[in-house]
């Protein structure tokens, strides 16, 4: 609900720019390659070290994935294969986000207990990806499973919001602590939406 709120007070901001992109038919699939580009500096920022250039990025990229979708939806340019281009774009980001961030933690120069961080960053990546598959297998069902506690949104946020504003500081704690949030949440959506489509579909003929 928090998050909703920060969407319509973003979308109230931002709404003069819709307008100019609107205006001059920019295609949405720019917009959502844009973003992707983002996203891949922010990868390769996290792999360099510079946390906070990564957070930046990784909100930048989500900028430009809010700004795709409504730009779709008021010049009517959307289509099919860009929300398919959109969602595809989107796994890779996130694989290529968590893959940096990886390589935080991959370095013979960080302390030993860090090496644990590794796994966790792992299964966050595998919780996230997860999420994203749940909700598509069951949309091929003909079910809208949006359930869950961690969805994209929240998860560009806090890793962007905790890279851009902490840092490295106290050995990049607030990081740490973001992606041990993840870890357990994501999954935890996961499951939430399994048993969801497990409540709704369950002695549903396929042909249904």
């Amino acid at each position: 609900m928090a998050l909703e709120s920060l969407r319509s007070g973003v979308y109230g901001i931002i709404r003069p720019l819709i307008d100019v992109l609107v205006r001059h038919r920019v295609h949405p699939n720019l917009l959502t390659t844009l973003g992707f580009v983002s996203t891949l500096g922010a990868g390769l920022a996290f792999h360099q070290h510079e946390v906070r250039l990564a957070g930046f990025l990784v909100l930048l990229g989500g900028f430009f994935d809010i700004l795709d979708g409504r730009v779709a939806r008021l010049t009517g340019l959307g289509s099919k294969f860009g929300a398919f281009y959109d969602s595809t774009l989107d796994r890779i980001s996130e694989i290529v986000v968590f893959m940096g961030i990886l390589s935080l933690y991959n370095d013979y120069r960080q302390e030993l207990g860090d090496v644990g961080m590794i796994y966790l960053v792992m299964l966050a990546m595998a919780g996230s990806l997860m999420i994203s598959y749940t909700r598509a297998r069951a949309e091929a069902l003909g079910l809208d499973c949006r359930v869950g506690l961690m969805p994209r949104a929240e998860r560009v946020v806090l890793i962007g919001a905790a890279s851009l504003f902490f840092g490295d500081a106290w050995n990049g704690l607030a990081l740490k602590g973001v992606i041990v949030i993840l870890a357990v949440l994501t999954n935890l959506t996961a499951i939430q939406r399994i048993i969801w489509v497990y409540q709704h579909a369950r002695g549903v003929p396929l042909d249904e």
